[in-house]
């Protein structure tokens, strides 16, 4: 009777340890597709509450993300590129922050979404270039979700956490056409800052313009690596060639009345980057914070002495903020 009770002992003992790894298969399973973050279509903007109250009755669940694009941008455009209400702005800002604000490194952002929220962003240029180059400290302070736009002779202003503006802004810019519709916004907000620079300029108020704008633009350059990263190499280039062939044709650069001496800054680089070779043209985007203080400097007539100090700033300047951002 003994040996008969051993011998059964041996299945069951066999059964316990097929349940117990059934019971680990089934942890990992639902881990696997329950504990993962799986983005809600449209990246859950249409669900969110706050978007919803600041964009407006145009958004709601299940709505298409064509369609919610074509609503933020409507929702969020000035009467002119640059001037919002504190409704716009606000906004503005919800999208950003329902985007931006999760857990996860990286954010995965609907394609269709991609365009409609650079033209927006591209919209609050002189917001962008603020928080591109992290200098204000009004910027940082009001970057709250909880602090709303704030007022500036008849024009409001907002800003978000830079871990969120740099998490949406990552995301937006995997579509070539979005990262130029940025770089394009970020280039006439730099040459407008070089062109209202005082002819007797010297110091800080002569060198931080030509800093600060090389700085917004060393992100931007590390934003495009961070979209390139993990490409092929034909991939990656597909992406430069179509940034560049976005900029050059003109179809990055909305409608908008600059000041003239802005417009010349503008217009000599975009000639620069054309004239450059096809092989060279990216590497010229990576130096424009140093080809337009070039520029700017030539035509005020700076001794070479000052000319070349400041350049070396600049790109200084280009150099550590795209350090922050390079993958």
């Amino acid at each position: 009777m003994a040996g008969s009770t051993q011998r059964r002992a041996v299945p069951v003992k066999a059964w316990a340890a097929a349940g117990v790894g059934l019971v680990l298969l089934g942890t990992i399973a639902a881990w696997f597709f329950l504990g993962r973050e799986v983005s809600p279509p449209c990246n859950g903007l249409a669900e969110d509450a706050s978007v919803q109250k600041s964009v407006g009755v145009d958004v709601h669940p299940g709505m298409n993300c064509t369609a919610l694009g074509e609503a933020i941008a409507k929702a969020t455009a000035g009467s002119e590129p640059g001037r919002h209400t504190q409704a716009q702005a606000q906004a503005m800002k919800d999208v950003l922050f329902a985007l931006g604000s999760g857990q996860s490194k990286k954010l995965d952002l609907d394609p269709a979404l991609r365009v409609p929220l650079a033209t927006a962003l591209a919209d609050y240029a002189p917001d962008l270039h603020e928080m591109l180059a992290g200098l204000d400290s009004e910027y940082v302070l009001k970057a709250g979700q909880d602090t709303p736009p704030w007022e500036v002779g008849g024009i409001y202003h907002m800003s978000v956490h830079n871990t969120v503006f740099r998490k949406t802004l990552r995301a937006v810019a995997e579509d070539p056409q979005a990262y130029a519709l940025l770089r394009m916004a970020e280039t006439r907000t730099a040459a407008e800052r070089l062109a209202a620079v005082p002819e007797d300029a010297t110091g800080t108020e002569l060198s931080l313009p030509p800093t600060k704008n090389a700085r917004a633009l060393g992100i931007l350059n590390g934003i495009a690596d961070a979209a390139t990263h993990g490409k092929d190499k034909d991939q990656a280039r597909a992406w430069r060639a179509a940034v560049l062939n976005n900029l050059l044709d003109g179809q990055a650069s909305p409608k908008s009345d600059q000041d003239p001496h802005a417009a010349h800054l503008t217009t000599a680089w975009l000639q620069n980057l054309k004239n450059a070779s096809e092989e060279e043209r990216f590497d010229r985007l990576r130096t424009q914070g140093v080809d337009m203080a070039r520029t700017w400097s030539q035509d005020r007539k700076m001794d070479e002495q000052t000319q070349q100090g400041l350049l070396a700033k600049v790109e200084g300047s280009a150099l550590s903020a795209y350090r922050e951002i390079k993958p």
